[in-house]
């Protein structure tokens, strides 16, 4: 979804008129989230979620923190809803199997990465993943989804959109009031950088995104950059970063399933601007499959500003010290 305009903005009239409605919302969705979960893994569960409508970041701090807890000899397994995708009873990413139209865009990169397993149902999911052999999950999304027990909760925030005009959704961008989130959460990680004028009194790492790799190969180049997630701009901007010459950005929605004419349009206008067509690796994988030799999926990672103190907050807080 394409955020509003008036979400940036407290003063507007229309946010205000709203208000009762999002009050309503907000209070409906914190009730849920504390609701008594129906199942406790006899493992580890780390939740990976925000509380702003649309992309924050989720999927590289999963994959990050993955990474890591392979490296100290655990065996994580990712479990998310897959959203995009047609299945919904639990099942394992299979690579050599599954497309986005399955299991979800975010369920093809995460399972690049460590174990997947997508499904409706969280508790159940879980169950699955922990028969499976892993030792810690790792919760993508469902910071508000009572149904299975968590051990960490991290709220994950874009620094440079923040909480947006402060207001539930539909007055604002947020899922529920900050303040009930959180005291749920036991940590908040600001992507981009510090995060301005919170009052969040919780523990804060910082991260920011940087190219894994076709930095070089973009440094200075024309580029018809498109993108479907939840804030197109932030990636045109970690192109300019790169040394991109941007000759065009073509935004869509968040999740957008590409047509071939989508595509075969950007490839046009790539060719007649003298550029490389470009994307996201999430949105590389929604590209149909005929389609993707002539476009560039660039990945990127993310670099903390104290990583040592970022992994011995999560291996202290889930016992994996």
């Amino acid at each position: 979804m394409r955020a509003p305009e008036f979400w940036h903005n407290k003063g507007s009239v229309l946010s205000f008129v709203l208000s009762p409605l999002g009050w309503t919302y907000g209070a409906i969705t914190s009730m849920r989230a504390t609701a008594k979960p129906t199942w406790e893994a006899p493992i580890p569960v780390i939740c990976i979620g925000n509380i702003v409508m649309g992309g924050a970041g989720k999927t590289l701090v999963s994959t990050d923190i993955a990474e890591r807890l392979k490296a100290k000899g655990q065996t994580p397994h990712i479990i998310m809803r897959g959203y995009g995708g047609s299945m919904s009873v639990p099942t394992k990413v299979d690579l050599n199997l599954h497309n986005a139209s399955d299991v979800g865009d975010e369920a093809l990169l995460l399972a690049r990465t460590a174990p997947t397993w997508i499904g409706a149902q969280r508790a159940d999911v879980a169950k699955h993943a922990t028969e499976d052999g892993a030792t810690v999950l790792i919760m993508d999304d469902g910071f508000q989804n009572p149904s299975l027990a968590k051990d960490l909760s991290l709220l994950v925030v874009d620094a440079d959109y923040g909480f947006g005009n402060g207001r539930v959704c539909p007055a604002g961008p947020l899922r529920e009031s900050i303040k009930n989130a959180a005291s749920r959460a036991h940590a908040v990680i600001s992507l981009g950088g510090s995060l301005p004028g919170s009052d969040i009194n919780l523990p804060t790492f910082v991260g920011r995104t940087e190219a894994t790799a076709n930095a070089s190969d973009i440094h200075g180049k024309r580029v018809v950059a498109f993108a479907g997630i939840g804030r197109p701009e932030k990636f045109f901007n970690t192109l300019k970063t790169a040394g991109a010459k941007l000759a065009e950005t073509i935004s869509f929605p968040d999740h957008h399933p590409f047509s071939n004419a989508e595509i075969e349009n950007v490839l046009a206008k790539a060719k007649t601007q003298d550029s490389m067509a470009i994307t996201t690796e999430k949105d590389f994988v929604r590209i149909p499959a005929a389609l993707r030799a002539d476009i560039i999926s660039f990945p990127v990672r993310l670099r903390w500003d104290q990583a040592d103190a970022f992994e011995g907050f999560i291996l202290e807080r889930t016992g994996l010290s």
